[in-house]
């Protein structure tokens, strides 16, 4: 999810926008860029040592810039799988599911994580109400697709006023269990209420790094205490959005606008898993007939993980070349994996090339690089799954 503050313009742009922790950012050292409309940092000590100390300790992360909705009213869920692929209608309360929101022709418009609330939420609304983080340089493309699209009856807020910050990293737990008591009895994937000086906190156990970790809702105005708060611990330090990209690309996990976009389908970006089985049977989301032609048939293209030899790193535009110099594929993100210790990519390939271990030649810039098809993630997942 979200774009890559590496390759994002940092010419003037209109309306460059501020978020709630922007201050705190430039005290502790953050270098600030214009990022999905908003000021934000890209790193504090540099993108090695923030990825590096993230595996193996917290880091703390700004993700403000990310839409926060809420959906109400009766038939909310049945509204909202005439556009994920998911099963909103089966989700328990408290209970997460990575969707996508889909094109007519099966393309994707964003990628997006949906929760069932429970009747305790901190967010003044009913249980079975559901909650949705949606990637900040599109939310206001997605919020204009909700509303055009879903039932007048399904109510539709945009919570603009709400920080959202991610501790990711292994002491992630230890960390925030010391300032928000009982955050441990979580699980991967699920989340509750709690609160924190007063203030009502939206916490669940997720992520983009791979690591295990959450991601904390908070009122805007308590956003720089908490960070305080949770930064005083030892093991937390604040982390640049330069080494969120790099942690996702070692999970193996695509940012939408650069490995999603319109043209891909689910399929072809290898998420079948965000396609629930009542929901690949019974049809009812765009781009159904499609998709599982596409499931039965395998795609034309596939998204797949590459190790690039050498050290110089392959960004993303790069061609993937035949024996014959003609172009079959397109890296789509890439560069150094500093816990892999050398470049890693992804990109779209033939789906008779997509098979690991197969060699393929990537041409850059007037440059020649090999490298060979790798299963992701190139780093394992550490979430967790069972009671802390």
């Amino acid at each position: 999810m979200s774009q890559d503050p590496q390759n994002e313009p940092e010419g003037d742009a209109p309306e460059i926008l501020t978020l709630p922790l922007d201050a705190w950012h430039r005290a502790h050292g953050g270098r600030m860029v214009p990022f999905a409309g908003y000021h934000m940092p890209v790193q504090y000590e540099g993108i090695m040592a923030e990825h590096l100390w993230t595996r193996a300790h917290a880091g703390l992360f700004d993700v403000s810039h990310m839409g926060q909705l809420l959906f109400s009213g009766e038939g909310a869920d049945a509204g909202l799988e005439t556009l994920l692929p998911g099963d909103i209608k089966g989700l328990g309360e408290g209970r997460m599911r990575y969707s996508l929101l889909l094109a007519d022709n099966g393309g994707i418009h964003d990628d997006l994580m949906v929760t069932k609330l429970p009747a305790e939420n901190g967010f003044e609304t009913q249980a079975g109400d559901f909650y949705m983080v949606v990637n900040g340089a599109c939310k206001w493309d997605d919020i204009g697709v909700f509303r055009e699209m879903l039932p007048d009856e399904v109510g539709i807020s945009h919570l603009d006023e709400q920080a959202l910050l991610a501790l990711q990293g292994p002491e992630a737990v230890t960390a925030l269990e010391r300032v928000v008591p009982g955050v441990s009895a979580l699980v991967f994937m699920t989340a509750a209420a709690f609160e924190w000086n007063g203030n009502p906190l939206w916490v669940s156990r997720s992520g983009y790094t791979g690591e295990d970790g959450f991601e904390i809702s908070i009122p805007g105005e308590a956003a720089e205490a908490f960070a305080e708060a949770l930064t005083a611990q030892p093991e937390v330090k604040p982390i640049g959005l330069g080494a969120r990209d790099s942690l996702r690309l070692e999970a193996g996990l695509p940012l939408y606008g650069h490995d999603l976009d319109l043209e891909t389908t689910p399929v072809a970006a290898d998420l079948g898993f965000a396609l629930s089985k009542r929901r690949r049977e019974e049809g009812g989301f765009p781009g159904h007939a499609r998709i599982m032609i596409e499931r039965e048939s395998g795609p034309i293209a596939k998204r797949v993980g590459l190790i690039v030899e050498g050290r110089q790193p392959v960004r993303e535009g790069a061609a993937v070349v035949d024996a014959a110099g003609v172009e079959v594929g397109k890296v789509t993100s890439g560069g150094f994996a500093p816990s892999v210790q050398q470049p890693i990519a992804m990109a779209y390939v033939p789906a008779a090339l997509a098979v690991p271990g197969t060699r393929v030649t990537l041409a850059q810039r007037g440059k020649v690089h090999h490298a060979e098809i790798a299963a992701m993630p190139f780093v394992p997942h550490r979430y967790v799954r069972k009671g802390a």
